[in-house]
Parts: C-alpha cells; structure tokens; sequence
C-alpha cells in the first residue's frame, strides 16, 4: 500500500513539473564557468547556423567565409557579425531566411567577444 502512496506522489510530481509559464523557460540557459572560446562555444554555433552560406567559398550571395577562427573574429571585430545576427528584422534575419538564433547563441557570441575573442 505504501508503494503505491509513493509512486502515486511520485508520478503526480513529477506531472506537476512537466509545465511552463513563458517561452524563456523553453530557452535552455547555458551557463558557462570559464572564458567563452571559439573552440569551446563558438565554433558549433557557427558550424550548425552559418556554414550552409559563409562556406569556403561562400555561397547564396553571403559576403565571406565564416570557416576559420580568424574568419569569424575578423567578421566580429570589422563585420558587425554581432549585430547581423542579433537583428530582428525580417529582411537582415540570420541565418538568412530565418529564424534567428535563439537568444542563448547570441549571448555567447556577445560574451566571446567582451572576452576578447579567445581561441581555445
């Protein structure tokens, strides 16, 4: 009788917990410890969001290559990478065509850069 109080509490638990009040508790927050690296954080963003266009050469009309560390901070420090992928507008959205990164890439990318851009 009791184990079945326990999974019954159990259940309805872990039910009650299974909700969300606001599309940020949708947005998994990355908490990073040490520095943001290209290595570490940035590259995947730019490997799975960006290289379809910014390829080696890029393609469907993107302005540059994003393949390399020194092509993406080049494309933060004189590009306004930060910028074009922070932009709500329709028509600036990146990844071209949206949707655009969720706000958790973005902080990271914002974050390499207060941190002066660090490879590894």
């Amino acid at each position: 009788m009791k184990l079945k109080y326990y999974i019954s509490i159990t259940i309805s638990l872990l039910i009650l917990s299974c909700s969300y009040n606001s599309e940020d508790d949708l947005t998994e927050e990355v908490v990073i410890e040490d520095f943001v690296t290209y290595e570490n954080n940035i590259k995947s963003i730019i490997d799975n969001n960006c290289i379809s266009c910014h390829s080696e050469p890029p393609v469907n009309g993107a302005p540059m290559s994003l393949t390399t560390y020194f092509d993406v901070k080049d494309a933060v420090e004189n590009r306004d990478l930060i910028e074009r992928i922070s932009s709500t507008d329709q028509g600036f959205l990146m990844p071209f065509g949206g949707p655009r990164l969720p706000q958790n890439l973005i902080d990271l990318v914002i974050q390499w850069e207060e941190e002066d851009l660090l490879e590894n």
